[in-house]
């Protein structure tokens, strides 16, 4: 369809959606529509199968969650177009109202800001009128807990926290790649995995320079693991978000911009909110690294060595054509979470685990910059507040292993005098700090893991 066509378009509607039990394949239909016509998309989603059938109440929660699920994932699809209105399928209560809102506008946030559509901001979808009925209770909390892995040292220590608390986690992914197979085999415990395959007409228009940009995956995803999850007969989803998370990268049009919005607090909020109104989901969704810093993760992950080998939080390398490289080297991510880490590790040992030594190489100073806050805003990407960067770089500054490493000395410089006084007084090393949902036998689990 031509850009034309698809600047044309006024309405996102979502036809229908289905699931085949025996095979776990759930169909979900969108359209873009408009006076020339519309624009159909099916997006395919297929959950792992469990050995036996679910219980009829599973079934009718599980029912509820793709109801969400399917309103929620198709704001992979809303973005080619961005018509200004939003046509829901069906009434829904105010809890998931007010997440499916959320997911449209502070979820497409950083997608408005770059795109400069800030009605986006502003979008209310349209909710057809009547009641939506009470959905049972559906109690799975004292449930093995489903521990979503996406290969970086989050994850990994959430997983051996729950392992070590006697809580026997069962890992989970959508679209598992090479390094997520690898980590789950370093674990050694048995894992889920769900597929999710996007319509390929989508990067068609993409390619014919259809917009584009960042959405809130992490909803999506969560959400795939909810339904897996019920359909299993497991408890809780149990993400590893920390509280950085919610901290936004700048405001614009009066609205905060947040890369990690669909990771932050607000939005594990609202999601458990959804779920608990919509589908009678008791204990559905929490993280439990929420409480602590992303410094605080990276001096407990530095106490692990069991996937020194296998470990990655860099995106750009999932596209690496050599599998064997798990870290690109030149991303903020790579960078950010080299400089969280060191402080906690031998500088052999971290210099082996990313193939290389970033605080040793020049080029990589401007990038640092950014992080620590002298140049420019922080990038979007899933990386730690400024305060972080500063205070491990503090850290550093004090080690004999690190202190005359070339970025390190370059970047001492560079600091203002105001950052280093609030690095000397952070809570970086604090639980707590803000809002968390984690249960309390979960806490207990992760106290285990830091006392």
């Amino acid at each position: 369809m031509p850009n034309t066509q698809l600047a044309r378009m006024d309405a996102f509607t979502f036809p229908s959606y289905s699931i085949d039990l025996s095979t776990g394949e759930a169909l979900f239909d969108y359209a873009l529509t408009g006076p020339d016509g519309e624009q159909r998309f099916t997006e395919v989603i297929t959950l792992p199968v469990p050995d036996e059938s679910p219980s009829d109440a599973a079934e009718a929660a599980l029912g509820r969650v793709l109801e969400l699920l399917h309103v929620v994932a198709g704001v992979s699809y809303y973005k080619a177009a961005a018509p200004g209105q939003l046509v829901l399928p069906a009434p829904l209560g105010p809890a998931a109202a007010g997440f499916v809102t959320a997911v449209y506008t502070k979820g497409l946030a950083e997608y408005a800001y770059r795109n400069q559509l800030p009605y986006v901001l502003e979008l209310a979808p349209v909710i057809p009128d009547g009641r939506v009925a009470a959905a049972p209770e559906y109690d799975n909390s004292g449930r093995r807990p489903l521990s979503a892995v996406g290969g970086g040292k989050d994850s990994i220590v959430s997983l051996e926290a729950m392992r070590r608390a006697g809580l026997d986690p069962v890992p989970f992914s959508v679209n598992p790649n090479h390094v997520i197979n690898a980590v789950n085999a370093a674990s050694g415990l048995t894992s889920l995995a769900a597929r999710r395959r996007l319509d390929p007409v989508l990067f068609e228009l993409n390619a014919a320079g259809a917009r584009n940009g960042h959405i809130p995956v992490t909803a999506i995803n969560s959400l795939i693991a909810v339904a897996t999850a019920v359909l299993h007969g497991l408890g809780p989803v149990v993400m590893s978000n920390e509280r950085s998370a919610s901290d936004p990268n700048l405001i614009w049009n009066g609205h905060e911009v947040n890369h990690q919005w669909s990771k932050g607090v607000e939005a594990e909020g609202m999601l458990r909110a959804a779920l608990a109104e919509h589908a009678g989901l008791v204990e559905p969704y929490f993280s439990l690294l929420r409480p602590l810093s992303e410094l605080h993760i990276a001096r407990l992950f530095a106490t692990i060595d069991r996937y020194d080998d296998v470990v990655t939080s860099c995106n750009a390398a999932f596209k690496l054509r050599d599998a064997s490289e798990r870290w690109c080297r030149d991303c903020p991510k790579c960078r950010f979470v080299f400089l969280a880490l060191a402080p906690f590790m031998p500088r052999e040992r971290i210099t082996r685990v990313f193939g290389g030594d970033l605080l040793a190489d020049s080029t990589q100073i401007p990038g640092y910059r950014e992080l620590l806050g002298v140049d420019g805003h922080k990038p979007f990407e899933c990386v730690g507040e400024v305060e972080e960067s500063v205070v491990a770089l503090s850290l550093l500054a004090q080690q004999p292993d690190w202190r005359d490493a070339p970025v390190v000395r370059a970047l001492v410089a560079a600091v203002p005098d105001s950052a280093w006084a609030t690095a000397a007084t952070s809570d970086a090393f604090t639980s707590g700090g803000g809002p968390s949902y984690v249960p309390p036998a979960y806490t207990k689990a992760l106290h285990s893991l830091t006392e």
